[in-house]
């Protein structure tokens, strides 16, 4: 008899009594007024912290840099390397033009290994739509988003046979119309087949501007007009270079070497430890 009054007794006290008393305690409106009235005070401060995520950049109230200083920089880019060379390998324009496209989002060490064997077969726009497109794959798979570049460089190869005698063209708006190819890739092709005085802002050069001051912007497009604008015409042919090579070997993204940095007296960041 006691195992039967037992379940009985158990029944009445489930687990509904302290359900029902929760309840009220997550519906009451005034207090979930009170709680989104204080979140909402708190988020202008949060959204303060959050534009503030380029740290490493020059302080907006930092001085800006003179001619006179955007002179000795770059002077003392040239001198100490005059002739600054891109690091992607190439046998003519349009071989640079296909590893341009081939190098977004991927390392020029990683495309000229791939490039290599590529270019052995297949450096003109004829060649490499011969090659095909099933084939390039098989060249280029160890880059990124190899499939897509793939498409890309015959459809490239295509207009360029089609449209511009299979010749690269000397524009950036020509250059731009190509599939794969982007005003920095444009920049590049410009600048290093056919040495127009571009600049071409890529993840490195827009470190730099933006970090040492020389030329803030929020885009790439403003780094870029920010440095056409600044740098004097003499040492716009290598500027682009002298900027890339400054970031990929100097001005790192995560430790800057700044004891090794040639415009140290000279960079506006606030956090440079040299």
């Amino acid at each position: 008899m006691a195992k039967i009054t037992r379940p009985q007794r158990a029944k009445p006290a489930p687990v509904r009594s302290p359900l029902k008393k929760a309840a009220p305690k997550a519906a009451p409106k005034s207090a979930l007024k009170a709680a989104s009235k204080r979140a909402a005070k708190k988020a202008p401060t949060a959204k303060l912290k959050s534009p503030a995520r380029p740290v490493k950049t020059a302080s907006k109230a930092a001085r800006p840099w003179t001619p006179a200083e955007i002179r000795e920089a770059f002077s003392r880019f040239a001198q100490a390397n005059p002739e600054p060379k891109g690091e992607l390998e190439h046998l003519n324009p349009y071989t640079l033009l296909v590893a341009v496209v081939l190098s977004a989002q991927a390392t020029d060490a990683g495309v000229n290994k791939a490039t290599r064997p590529l270019f052995a077969v297949a450096d003109t726009p004829q060649k490499m739509i011969a090659l095909g497109e099933d084939k390039l794959r098989d060249y280029i798979k160890t880059v990124g988003l190899y499939r897509t570049k793939a498409r890309n460089v015959i459809a490239l190869s295509q207009k360029l046979i089609s449209e511009f005698g299979g010749e690269v063209p000397r524009t950036r708006a020509e250059l731009e119309s190509l599939p794969g190819a982007g005003r920095k890739t444009a920049n590049v092709v410009l600048n290093m087949a056919f040495g127009e005085h571009t600049m071409a802002v890529d993840t490195h050069v827009f470190r730099v501007g933006n970090r040492t001051g020389l030329a803030p912007g929020k885009t790439p497009l403003e780094v870029e007009l920010g440095l056409e604008k600044a740098i004097p015409a003499e040492f716009m042919l290598h500027a682009h270079h002298w900027l890339i090579l400054h970031g990929r070997y100097t001005c790192l993204a995560r430790k800057p070497r700044c004891e090794l940095c040639l415009i140290k007296d000279l960079c506006r960041w606030p956090e440079k430890t040299a």
